[in-house]
């Protein structure tokens, strides 16, 4: 990226300001990568971890699965899904809330004894299923942000910011040369009026 500047004190405080906000920023923005990085992960093994307890609880209940030709399908449905709006790292990011079931009447002295605990089964894995998913999104909205921030840290410590400090010493440079040079100039019209004062004494 090309920084635009003049050689003038009006663009090197105008550079200087630019170079301090991000450098300024530039420790906030690492330490939001860092923590983003962190959750990123958590959320991933949070997600794992649930379809691992959603896989063995499958596998408990494979005794129930001559039964489940028994359950009445359509029993126990979802009606909605509260999800609330978590802040990660400054990051807003899906909570599951509430699992709103509907579950149908069903005569308790007609139906088999199990059908209560089918119905708390399937809320069971049902849950655990959901909550996966959420992490899941989680981790991919706290990623899609961490490689945003990456890549304005990689934006501020690898080019904006020696793009500031290069352009700021070539103007100082310049304007150090412009001083020596109206000095040098200032001494030779100084001395070459000395001697032309000294002639004309000389003359007279």
């Amino acid at each position: 990226m090309a920084i635009k500047f003049q050689y003038n004190k009006t663009s090197l405080t105008e550079l200087g300001k630019q170079l301090k906000v991000r450098q300024r920023a530039l420790p906030t923005l690492q330490n939001k990568e860092s923590a983003l990085r962190l959750e990123v992960r958590k959320a991933k093994e949070e997600s794992t971890r649930l379809t691992e307890r959603l896989e063995k609880a499958l596998k408990d209940y494979e005794y129930l699965s001559a039964l489940w030709n028994e359950f009445e399908p359509g029993l126990i449905a979802i009606t909605d899904v509260d999800l609330y709006t978590k802040k990660v790292a400054g990051v807003k990011t899906p909570a599951l809330g509430e699992i709103h079931y509907e579950v149908r009447p069903f005569n308790a002295f007609v139906k088999p004894a199990w059908y209560a605990d089918g119905v708390r089964i399937l809320q069971e894995l049902s849950r655990l299923g959901i909550e996966s998913e959420v992490y899941l999104e989680k981790a991919r909205i706290l990623d899609y942000n961490r490689k945003k921030t990456t890549q304005k840290v990689n934006l501020y410590e690898k080019v904006q910011i020696p793009g500031y400090q290069e352009a700021i010493r070539k103007i100082k440079r310049y304007m150090e040369d412009e001083e020596n040079l109206s000095k040098a100039s200032s001494k030779i019209v100084k001395t070459r009026h000395e001697e032309e004062e000294e002639e004309a004494s000389n003359n007279l």
